[in-house]
């Protein structure tokens, strides 16, 4: 029969036993359970607010890569600006010196043409006076009298001028 003491039940025991868990329950939830949910709480707070300050430096930085292309895309517009009012700039000096170039060489020839008739008209004043010459020398010995040179001259100047506005005539 003694069986039967070790399957035995003692209300008062139970209720006791009870009455301790529920104790023991309330004091752990308010010394244990009420700090570590407060520490959970500051630890999800402290987790939020790195959460923000990430996704605030991402916005940031976001906001800053577009100012940096927008400026790298204003400055590359400036620099295609610049590089085309350099063209024109070396365009307009080309031409410029084309021009002046053109000019001095359309003097150059100017001036040559101008020597050229000079010396035309000297070679032609020279070739006169050297047949008025030889002229002279040949009438001479034709005629083989005497004739004064000026007389002569005066002749043969005055027939190398029709020969010469006959030529003028033809060309």
């Amino acid at each position: 029969m003694q069986s039967s003491d070790v399957i035995s039940f003692n209300i008062w025991q139970i209720i006791i036993s009870l009455l301790n868990l529920l104790i023991l329950f309330l004091i752990l939830k308010k010394f244990l359970f009420k700090p570590v949910k407060n520490v959970l709480a500051q630890r999800q707070q402290i987790l939020d607010e790195h959460f923000a300050n990430a996704e605030n430096a991402e916005k940031a930085a976001n906001t800053a890569k577009q100012s940096y292309e927008q400026k790298l895309a204003d400055a590359e517009a400036e620099a295609s600006d610049i590089i085309k009012a350099a063209r024109k700039k070396a365009e307009r000096k080309s031409d410029k010196i084309v021009a002046s170039a053109k000019s001095k060489a359309d003097d150059i020839l100017r001036q040559a043409q101008n020597d050229a008739s000079l010396e035309k008209k000297k070679a032609e004043s020279e070739i006169r006076h050297e047949i008025t010459e030889v002229s002279t020398m040949l009438t001479e010995k034709l005629l083989e009298r005497e004739i004064s040179s000026a007389d002569h001259r005066d002749f043969i100047n005055s027939f190398i001028e029709k020969i010469g506005e006959d030529d003028d005539g033809n060309k």
